[in-house]
């Protein structure tokens, strides 16, 4: 077994080294975390928020970056009304949080696999198949598709470094669905994906194809369906979903 994929996890103690925003809602957070043992890309961890008066929070975060000693990052979206995400949006260099993981077994991409892998985000649900992205960067061989559902330009998680990835990786096609508005020029009219933003030559469905989707539960159920609709086979399809805490 992966040493990544062991049960009966601890929780840690974990430091923030440094805080970047991403979008106008959402910062990536790097932590460093003694004792961490490593994780795959893919995988997330449980966090923990204890108040003065003894009241917990907890939710799991996507892992965003691949594994690095004892540092991770989260991509955090701030969501104004929650718990959890507007204090670690707000979180300094130096304040501590406990966590726990790294947590999950199916949703994982590792650099041995062959397959090719379609990757499919809905806003936030980019942030595990980054991990995956990047650690591609790091070690593989597999050809890599990024079909990338945002509202808005300013919506787009990781935007330098997908651009930059998509010139410089001839490993990397990166598809962005627009669903309220548009660059100029753009010639796809805005809206949901759609059947025909899955069909492009050379990624048809076959033994030889992985697909991996994440975002909120209607969208992973929508864009699961379409996919099965063209002929992917449910079994070469992993989802990761997520939807409002409480």
């Amino acid at each position: 077994m992966d040493a990544a994929l062991t049960p009966g996890l601890p929780w840690r103690v974990a430091r923030v080294v440094d805080s970047t925003p991403e979008t106008a809602t959402a910062r990536s957070i790097h932590l460093a975390v003694p004792g961490w043992r490593g994780h795959l890309a893919g995988q997330h961890i449980d966090l923990k928020l204890t108040a003065e008066d003894g009241y917990t929070a907890q939710r799991s975060y996507s892992l965003s970056r691949p594994a690095d000693g004892e540092h991770i990052e989260l991509t955090v979206q701030r969501i104004d009304d929650g718990e959890v995400s507007p204090y670690l949006t707000e979180m300094e260099p130096g304040e501590q949080i406990e966590l726990r993981g790294p947590i999950g077994g199916w949703f994982v991409w590792r650099p041995a696999e062959e397959a090719r892998v379609m990757l499919v985000a809905g806003g936030s649900g980019i942030v595990p198949l980054m991990a995956m992205l990047r650690q591609r960067l790091l070690r593989g061989s597999s050809q890599f598709r990024l079909v990338y559902s945002v509202r808005t330009p300013a919506d787009v998680y990781y935007a330098h470094e997908l651009s930059r990835l998509e010139r410089d990786c001839d490993w990397l096609r990166i598809d962005l669905v627009y669903t309220r508005a548009a660059p100029p020029q753009t010639p796809r009219i805005t809206g949901r994906i759609r059947l025909d933003d899955l069909e492009v030559a050379d990624w048809t469905p076959g033994r030889d194809l992985r697909v991996y989707i994440c975002g909120p539960t209607g969208f992973v159920e929508s864009v699961a369906a379409k996919l099965i609709e063209y002929g992917h086979s449910p079994s070469a399809i992993r989802t990761e979903r997520f939807g409002p805490s409480g």
